[in-house]
């Protein structure tokens, strides 16, 4: 545990002669909303340790986006939840409040595998195999998804009627439809995993009409 809270905080200092930095983005990971076992660092920017942690503000506009950076491999989970998902669980999706790509391959919901990458025979690539779920994405036999690595960054983008993962920037083409409610973003760490929400300055360029996730009047 010590080893993979010293790769968590590598680069960040308590040191009390540096100036604290004002962000001026007020959506960040919440402290309030997180397993256990969860740690957040880097100005609420990264997490490690084990269990589920949210981001603080819900996805209420029309189109939004974020991203999350796989900063070191473990096992780990990204993908939208409510408030009433269970924090201290490791796998995304696997209660009815969470929608997750998981680091096993499988995109689930409800415990449902929606989707899973499993290797390709003597390449390095994954193929992307629907599992028959009614909602899932006709797949052709000529669509490919990679299993993100680490220093990846994978983009997740929601509009109400659709969450869409992308992989550095490419659509992954394994929608998910069933998403409903008031829903925030959802990271799942566990085994050595650190993830890094990157919620402005993105690395890749949003899809067409999609934005950073803006904060509620009320919230201010």
């Amino acid at each position: 545990m010590f080893c993979c809270l010293k790769s968590c905080v590598n680069g960040f200092s308590l040191t009390p002669s540096v100036p604290i930095r004002v962000k001026e983005n007020p959506i960040q990971l919440d402290t309030l909303h997180m397993g256990h076992e969860v740690v957040i660092v880097k100005g609420g920017q990264r997490a490690c340790g084990s269990g589920c942690v949210l981001g603080n503000a819900p996805l209420v506009q029309n189109k939004a986006y974020f991203e999350v950076k796989l900063q070191q491999g473990g096992v780990w989970a990204v993908g939208l939840a409510s408030r009433e998902t269970d924090i201290n669980k490791v796998h995304g999706g696997v209660d009815k409040e969470s929608w997750c790509l998981n680091s096993d391959g499988t995109v689930r919901h409800d415990n449902v595998e929606l989707y899973q990458l499993k290797a390709a025979p003597e390449t390095q690539t994954d193929i992307l195999v629907s599992t028959g779920s009614p909602q899932n994405h006709k797949n052709e036999d000529n669509i490919i998804s990679v299993m993100p690595v680490e220093g990846d960054v994978i983009g997740l983008a929601y509009d109400h009627v659709e969450l869409n993962f992308f992989l550095n920037g490419k659509n992954m083409e394994i929608p998910v439809r069933s998403v409903r409610g008031t829903v925030y973003p959802a990271l799942y760490v566990d085994d050595g995993a650190i993830l890094d929400v990157i919620l402005d300055n993105f690395r890749y360029p949003p899809p067409n009409g999609f934005e950073k996730i803006m904060v509620e009047q009320s919230l201010l």
